[in-house]
């Protein structure tokens, strides 16, 4: 077929290997965010606790977990990629398929999630901060009874941007043979022109990314205390 119509001939579709792809991309996403959620929780914790301290062992710690954060945010996914395979080589023992995805994927996400930690920390009242302190909580329990209580709206909202742009990166990594739906748009859809395919795997991703962007929004307003 020829046109527009070359994207609706869906007897050339394999859904057989269209639904595994899929369940490839969710299983990709969902192993990932709950990396990133707690590697950058941890990352943007750090970056919090180390800001504006006078203590120069604290500065030193801020400004290289600050400089991990901006450089790996700055570097393109595709090119991260890459530059991982090796490591991920080493850490997976393949650098094929959805397992090997996971390394590139966490750590080109869980920076960028840590910023939005950090930010959403700076974000609560220091008032709030500065009460729990005056009534002796420790550290542990400021952090545990405050920050992640009065942040968890903007936590839960960052997290569910950041799953979506997972999402995206795992498409991209599927182009190199990381699997999912990518890897079926590419190699079944642009290299064999089978504009189907690439149409299907299109408006699952697109489908993937609604449902994730429900989640996190429903997800988020229940736990939001100025939602009436």
């Amino acid at each position: 077929m020829d046109g527009s119509t070359s994207y609706f001939d869906f007897k050339n579709v394999d859904w057989g290997q269209m639904r595994s792809a899929t369940w490839e991309t969710i299983w990709m996403t969902v192993v990932s965010i709950v990396a990133v959620a707690i590697l950058g929780y941890f990352i943007g914790l750090l970056l919090f606790e180390t800001s504006g301290s006078k203590s120069f062992v604290a500065r030193a710690i801020n400004w290289i977990v600050a400089l991990f954060v901006n450089v790996f945010r700055s570097i393109p996914f595709i090119i991260l990629i890459v530059l991982l395979l090796p490591f991920t080589k080493q850490v997976v023992g393949t650098i094929i398929g959805p397992v090997a995805a996971l390394p590139s994927l966490i750590i080109s996400a869980a920076p960028f999630y840590g910023r939005m930690v950090e930010l959403a920390f700076h974000e609560i009242d220091r008032g709030v901060l500065e009460a729990s302190e005056a009534m002796g909580a420790s550290q542990w329990q400021i952090i545990t009874k405050v920050l992640l209580p009065e942040s968890l709206p903007a936590l839960i909202s960052g997290i569910t941007v950041t799953a979506i742009s997972l999402i995206g990166y795992t498409a991209m990594a599927g182009a190199i043979g990381a699997g999912g739906l990518g890897n079926l748009a590419y190699q079944e859809g642009f290299e064999s022109s089978n504009n189907t395919v690439t149409l299907v795997s299109t408006v699952i991703i697109v489908l993937i990314v609604f449902a994730f962007q429900f989640v996190g929004d429903f997800a988020t307003k229940k736990v939001d205390k100025r939602v009436v």
